[in-house]
């Protein structure tokens, strides 16, 4: 009998920390099967977040690295840098990517630094109560936001790919989403492409993935991603902002 489908060497046998509906898990799935299909597996070395990525290095099959809340861009210049042979991605949330952490990546990101980050945008902070982050939507009610978001008191959120695609350092920009199969072919596609850019030599490259978080928004996971579909991708539209082969 033939197989038609296998768990991912990309990923460890280690059950999930992530709450019912999360697509965390479905992303990790997605770099884990690039880094397989590349060859690249037993090159590469992921730097984890602090946030609901936390325990990434539980999952990814390769060598990882933790990094304090916001620097993985930093800590993954300095692996790379010192070994520029390696593939070295991140896998960072919006809480730690576009709040604390906005300084590293833009810099990172002007410098043209050869790593892939993975940008998962599911527009609030999920491991720390569900607070409102950079990427939440105006109108969205969050633990901090307790009646919606609004421009007046926390100005509009920041579409991060638009910003760093201004950069000349950034070659490879796309923001994709996982809320349904043909999305989720296009996410994996994507993400190959950003390590394809790194392994080209070419410069930074990131993969911003809309994603769900059933709990914090207090939905059912059908919900959830009907939410996304209806009012995250009319704000943070997908598509490639960036790439160094067109």
């Amino acid at each position: 009998m033939s197989i038609i489908y296998e768990r991912t060497n990309g990923l460890t046998k280690t059950s999930t920390h992530y709450c019912p509906g999360c697509t965390h898990g479905l992303v990790h799935k997605l770099v884990g099967e690039c880094l397989v299909e590349l060859g690249v597996l037993g090159e590469a070395i992921g730097v984890a977040p602090v946030g609901c990525g936390v325990m990434a290095y539980n999952y990814f099959n390769c060598d990882m690295q933790q990094s304090a809340h916001g620097r993985a861009p930093a800590v993954a210049t300095g692996i790379k840098r010192v070994l520029p042979d390696k593939v070295v991605f991140t896998y960072q949330g919006d809480g730690d990517l576009a709040s604390i952490g906005t300084n590293e990546i833009i810099h990172a990101a002007h410098r043209g630094e050869k790593i892939t980050t993975i940008f998962v945008n599911n527009a609030i902070y999920g491991m720390t109560g569900g607070q409102m982050a950079p990427t939440t939507l105006i109108g969205q009610r969050t633990t901090t936001s307790k009646s919606g978001r609004t421009v007046e008191h926390s100005g509009s959120p920041i579409r991060v790919s638009e910003m760093l695609a201004t950069l000349d350092g950034a070659r490879f920009i796309e923001r994709v989403a996982v809320n349904n199969p043909v999305n989720v072919r296009r996410a994996k596609r994507a993400i190959k492409r950003a390590f394809e850019t790194q392994l080209a030599g070419e410069g930074f490259a990131m993969v911003e993935v809309l994603s769900s978080c059933p709990t914090n928004w207090g939905m059912e996971p059908l919900d959830a991603l009907k939410w996304l579909k209806e009012n995250m991708i009319p704000y943070y539209p997908l598509g490639n902002l960036r790439n160094w082969g067109v």
